[in-house]
């Protein structure tokens, strides 16, 4: 490999792994928002599901260990350290592998994801309060009013609530109510809002609680959720497809580079 060649190859690496220096604090943060997250479909399936929790954590553990790496690859190349580079293969082809079976994983337990965050959904509307004081019922008012959706499937499933069920107004969750364009959708309305009986709905006056009645969204989140991920589908496929082009990559650069150096010189690694 002739030196120019070789300064190309540890000037790329130089920048790959800073790429990688910066997407492992991107996943790290991410890792750290779904703990911290109390107001998204994140919140509602947390308060229930373990599984996310610890894939949290794995997030956490994957871009603390690509930070490493990236720092690791970074020295290695720019001062052709061996040794660093061979650490920074073996971490790079650890991620890559993780990161493929995550996927698979992913793609196989889509349909009980789905599950456990409908029965989660459908466990908070039965149980849903007047008071909404619950930090569950205040993630899912905010998805609801965020999203423009009502209920998990639709708006029926609010039919299950009991206190819906029992009420002779017309009541309805506040935070499903359809909210015109100019008005604030910063604010989201929690418990149950009330139509006045002297009302007339549908041509008629009210008697009872009939969902048909309720001022809300008829969209149910579900469907909303889907329709998002099949527009942003092609969005997400292209930056998993761009980062493992970049990881794979990396791992042919420090091949190249490894193979080059025959042998290291340790007073060029910085000494802190």
């Amino acid at each position: 490999m002739g030196a120019g060649c070789v300064k190309v190859t540890k000037y790329f690496l130089f920048l790959f792994n800073l790429l990688f220096f910066i997407l492992g604090a991107v996943i790290l943060g991410f890792g750290v928002w779904i703990l911290a997250d109390k107001n998204s479909f994140i919140s509602v399936l947390q308060t229930s599901s373990s599984s996310l929790q610890a894939g949290a954590y794995v997030f956490i553990g994957v871009g603390a260990v690509t930070m490493v790496m990236g720092f690791l690859g970074c020295i290695g190349a720019v001062n052709e350290v061996r040794c660093l580079l061979g650490l920074y293969f073996v971490f790079l082809l650890l991620i890559l592998i993780a990161q493929v079976t995550v996927g698979v994983l992913f793609y196989f337990n889509a349909d009980k994801l789905k599950q456990e965050m409908g029965s989660t959904v459908m466990d908070i509307i039965k149980s849903y309060t007047a008071n909404a004081t619950s930090s569950r019922e205040e993630a899912w008012d905010y998805v609801q009013a965020q999203v423009k959706c009502c209920g998990w499937v639709s708006y029926d499933n609010w039919t299950e609530n009991e206190g819906l069920k029992n009420s002779t107004k017309t009541t309805y969750p506040c935070s499903c109510e359809k909210i015109k364009e100019e008005d604030n959708q910063l604010i989201v309305k929690k418990g149950f809002c009330e139509v006045d009986n002297g009302t007339v709905v549908n041509n008629s006056t009210v008697v009872e609680n009939n969902p048909d009645d309720w001022p809300v969204y008829r969209e149910g989140c579900m469907e909303k959720a889907q329709a998002w991920l099949q527009e942003n589908f092609g969005i997400l496929l292209g930056v998993c497809a761009g980062v493992a082009v970049i990881e794979l990559l990396g791992l042919l650069l420090s091949i190249c580079l490894c193979r080059y150096i025959h042998s290291e010189d340790y007073s060029k690694v910085p000494k802190y």
